[in-house]
């Protein structure tokens, strides 16, 4: 069983064609159904704001990623998205989600968010029916080397997001918010964490809205000094503040061009920081509107790059002994049925004897106990040296070899 990744991220794709390919809770259900169905043996989505990967794992692994890259396709419906797909299988797939889930593929290097996203990508596949055994070993260690790194070099103090950067870019072009008004809309991991930094400045004003009334209540009760903003209302106060900070999980655009005023006179920046976008690009059109997305914040984080790689860098050992790991294990994965048969036999062969025993003597409890010890033992010791030398073997075509002599030897 082999694993690989198909997909479209960052690296390749801008943000319009990302942003076709967003895998919503309901999509991820009917992909891994179909793919399961078409004999991919399991599946993981992950789908964030930079990337919509599907992992895989499968016998035939060059067949599988060839299946699953026609089924992207078609899934989305959109040949234009044929030239951003990359693939990478075996040791470099294994590779590429150890490098994302310790931040070293995002965005933003080293950035947190990437770290639940992919436990949500795993707990959701395990839901669906979709990860199973050589999944969730991959990813369950992607988070512990993840976690280990961070806490090793420290990352984590850093507080580097896509949202740090998108306030960061903000305040490069105002110098003074203490006369500005705010419109946050949304408010999911990257609206609070942009709420958040905005608020290390004295801001006039801050309006925050969100579809669901109940989370606004529940934020103005923890944020001091806000004021809630209907989310069917949010366009009549669009032409009153300064800044807008959109990050909803709304599949079509929110904020289109006619609504905002044409003849609109003072600035008005928005930072857009969802997937897919919530703001049609056409307000530019407006002389007055200044337009961040998250690709426009590809050369800010570009800038803190150097100094996370080089921190990185210093693990890729720690890295390369993780996928070494892996690889052992997945290697060891496939003589667990032999194992299981010797156990199996051995079991027998204790029952059977120990069957023979208490029929041709009369032993008591504690004689028998005894017995049962001394054979289970004696059959440990008979095996231990070869199991042990079978899990060290680490040649694949010699443990192949030797799996299919002990299937002949004991008749399995």
């Amino acid at each position: 069983m082999e694993v690989a990744v198909i997909g479209i991220n960052h690296n390749i794709a801008p943000i319009e064609v990302r942003e076709k390919v967003h895998f919503s809770q309901s999509k991820k259900s009917e992909a891994i159904s179909s793919l399961k169905e078409m004999g991919i043996d399991e599946v993981v989505i992950l789908s964030t704001c930079n990337r919509s990967e599907i992992f895989i794992v499968s016998s035939d692994i060059d067949n599988a990623i060839t299946m699953t890259k026609d089924f992207y396709i078609s899934f989305f419906d959109d040949t234009t998205i044929e030239k951003y797909i990359f693939s990478k299988n075996r040791n470099d797939a294994v590779l590429h989600i150890f490098e994302v889930c310790c931040g070293l593929d995002s965005l933003v290097i080293g950035e947190d968010q990437i770290l639940g996203q992919v436990k949500d990508a795993i707990e959701t596949a395990i839901e669906l029916k979709g990860s199973s055994k050589v999944l969730n070993k991959l990813f369950r260690k992607a988070i512990t080397l993840s976690k280990k790194i961070k806490s090793k070099t420290k990352l984590s103090e850093k507080p580097l997001s896509i949202s740090y950067l998108g306030v960061k870019k903000l305040k490069e072009n105002i110098d003074d918010f203490s006369d500005k008004k705010v419109l946050c809309v949304g408010l999911g991991k990257m609206g609070m964490l942009a709420l958040t930094h905005l608020r290390e400045y004295e801001i006039n004003k801050v309006y925050i809205s969100n579809r669901n009334i109940l989370k606004s209540m529940e934020i103005s009760e923890q944020i001091k000094d806000v004021e809630i903003v209907k989310y069917e209302e949010l366009k009549d106060i669009i032409n009153e503040v300064d800044i807008l900070i959109c990050t909803t999980s709304s599949p079509h655009r929110i904020i289109n061009e006619k609504d905002i005023d044409i003849n609109r006179v003072k600035p008005l920046y928005i930072l857009d920081l969802a997937l897919p976008r919530d703001v049609d690009e056409n307000v530019k059109n407006n002389k007055n509107v200044f337009l961040y997305s998250i690709d426009s914040l590809k050369v800010e984080s570009e800038e803190n790059q150097k100094l996370r790689k080089e921190l990185l860098i210093d693990n890729m050992d720690v890295i390369n002994e993780s996928i070494s790991e892996f690889n052992s294990w997945k290697l060891n994965m496939k003589i667990d049925p032999v194992l299981e048969s010797i156990n199996k036999k051995s079991q027998y062969i204790k029952e059977d004897t120990l069957s023979y025993i208490y029929r041709k003597t009369n032993l008591n409890n504690r004689e028998k106990k005894i017995i049962d010890k001394m054979i289970e033992s004696s059959m440990k010791r008979l095996l231990r040296e070869p199991i042990l030398n079978l899990k060290c073997t680490r040649e694949e075509e010699k443990l192949a070899e030797y799996s299919d002599v002990l299937k002949e030897l004991f008749g399995f």
